[in-house]
C-alpha cells in the first residue's frame, strides 16, 4: 500500500481499483446539490395556501432574501431557485390560484406586463437571443407547486444546450442567484419608466 493509499482509507476513499466494471476513462462532474431539488426541497406539504406555499411565502421576506426582482399591485417577479439558465424569473400572482382561468382582469393584465418587462430586463442585462415562456398547468404537466400559478421566463442563448444537460443531467450556471437578482432588480423599471434600484420588504 502506497503512502496515498494509507491516506486514501483514513479519508474514507474508495479505491477504484475495485469497482465493478472496465475504467471508461470519462471524469465525473458530481452535483449533490441536485438533490436538494430531486427530494423535494421547499415543495409545499399540501396545495393550501399560506406559509407552506413558497410562492405564499416569498412576498413576506425582504426582496434579497426571497429572490425577489420586481412586485407589482397584484403580482411579482422571482428568480426560479432551480433555474433553467441563468436568469430564469417566475411570474406569480400574490393570490394564491392554481388555474390560469382563475385570474381576474387585473392579474391577467399584470402577469401579461410583468412578463414583457421582464424579457425586456433580460435582454438589456444578459443579451439572451431568445426565450422560452410558458405556464404549466397542473402536476401531469410538469409544474413542480401547481397550486399556486406562475409563469416561466427563461432567456436563452445559442448552444445553451450543451453536453452537459443531454449527458450529464447537470446545468453550468456562471452566476450566483443573489447576483442575478441585484442586477436584473437595478435595471428594472421604476414607475416613471426609468431604470431605478428596487429593494422593498413589502409589496405594492
Amino acid at each position: 500500500m502506497t503512502h496515498q493509499d494509507a491516506s486514501d482509507a483514513r479519508a474514507g476513499v474508495e479505491d477504484a481499483a475495485g469497482f465493478a466494471g472496465v475504467a471508461d476513462g470519462f471524469q465525473r462532474l458530481w452535483t449533490p446539490h441536485r438533490m436538494a431539488y430531486i427530494g423535494g426541497e421547499n415543495k409545499p406539504p399540501d396545495d393550501a395556501a399560506g406559509p407552506g406555499c413558497p410562492f405564499c411565502r416569498i412576498p413576506a421576506l425582504p426582496d434579497d432574501e426571497g429572490l425577489v426582482v420586481a412586485r407589482g399591485a397584484a403580482a411579482f417577479v422571482v428568480l426560479n431557485l432551480y433555474p433553467y439558465n441563468s436568469g430564469h424569473l417566475l411570474v406569480c400572482p400574490y393570490r394564491h390560484v392554481a388555474d390560469y382561468t382563475e385570474l381576474d382582469q387585473d392579474e391577467v393584465a399584470e402577469v401579461a406586463e410583468l412578463t414583457r418587462t421582464a424579457m425586456r430586463v433580460l435582454r438589456a442585462v444578459s443579451g439572451p437571443h431568445g426565450f422560452n415562456l410558458g405556464m404549466n398547468q397542473g402536476a401531469v404537466a410538469g409544474a413542480g407547486i401547481a397550486a399556486h400559478l406562475h409563469q416561466h421566463v427563461v432567456p436563452r442563448w445559442d448552444g445553451d444546450a450543451n453536453f452537459l444537460p443531454v449527458v450529464a443531467r447537470s446545468r453550468a450556471l456562471p452566476e450566483l442567484l443573489a447576483d442575478t437578482r441585484a442586477r436584473l432588480a437595478a435595471a428594472w423599471p421604476g414607475p416613471d419608466g426609468s431604470p431605478a434600484p428596487r429593494d422593498v420588504t413589502t409589496k405594492g
